[in-house]
């Protein structure tokens, strides 16, 4: 693994919730069922309500998914948590979305490529037969004022949509060099000026369930 910036910056609260979140996953995958669908990623994918949309309707597939998410995680947690995260739970399909908080944190280019290069060796050795599902970066949304934390908005800042397609076209670069998918599930997030929908979102970055409604409807002729 690639030597990561260290995360100074991340409240206490955080990472304890973190460390709670790993441990609860480790528990739930001893009763998992193998060869099933895994969503992992950082907060954009543990926020997806995929586990209640499940539970409240048919969502028309045969397989059940999972939902390995951590916030405020970059590609390097999860190189350091791929065990629990991912390979405990044997799936068949993942769709993974990791990287938007490398961006945010200032991670060099080259560290946050690289990360996700081995995390995707890694699954190829480990899952060889798994299908893999690399996600473009949401868009997110400067105009509308969501939060008067300057520390937020500076997060946001370095998350602008010029960044975050430069990054997905990286990632689509790597999906390719690794023979696996890359999927662009933003259609009907955006509004005219290619902005995420304020409707969308609670701080600009992070979706409410009306846009995880949208995303998995685009993921939906993946997942079958």
């Amino acid at each position: 693994m690639k030597e990561t910036k260290v995360l100074t910056n991340l409240h206490p609260d955080i990472q304890q919730f973190q460390e709670t979140l790993w441990s609860r996953y480790q528990e739930e995958n001893k009763t998992v069922k193998p060869g099933q669908i895994l969503f992992v990623g950082s907060s954009l994918m543990e926020i997806f309500p995929i586990e209640k949309m499940q539970s409240e309707r048919n969502l028309g597939l045969d397989k059940h998914i999972y939902n390995r998410g951590v916030r405020a995680t970059t590609t390097a947690d999860l190189l350091a948590h791929m065990a629990v995260q991912i390979f405990d739970l044997a799936p068949s399909k993942i769709v993974i979305n990791i990287g938007s908080n490398d961006i945010g944190f200032g991670v060099p280019e080259a560290t946050f490529l690289a990360n996700y290069d081995s995390i995707l060796t890694e699954i190829k050795e480990k899952l060889p037969t798994t299908e893999v599902y690399v996600m473009a970066y949401y868009p997110t949304n400067h105009t509308g004022k969501f939060s008067s934390d300057e520390d937020e908005n500076q997060l946001l800042a370095k998350r602008g949509n010029a960044a975050m397609a430069a990054a997905s076209k990286k990632v689509a670069e790597l999906a390719a060099k690794h023979g696996v998918h890359y999927i662009n599930a933003n259609a009907g997030l955006t509004d005219d000026a290619g902005n995420l929908k304020a409707a969308l979102t609670f701080d600009g970055a992070h979706m409410l369930p009306a846009g995880y409604d949208i995303v998995f409807q685009n993921l939906k002729p993946y997942l079958g």
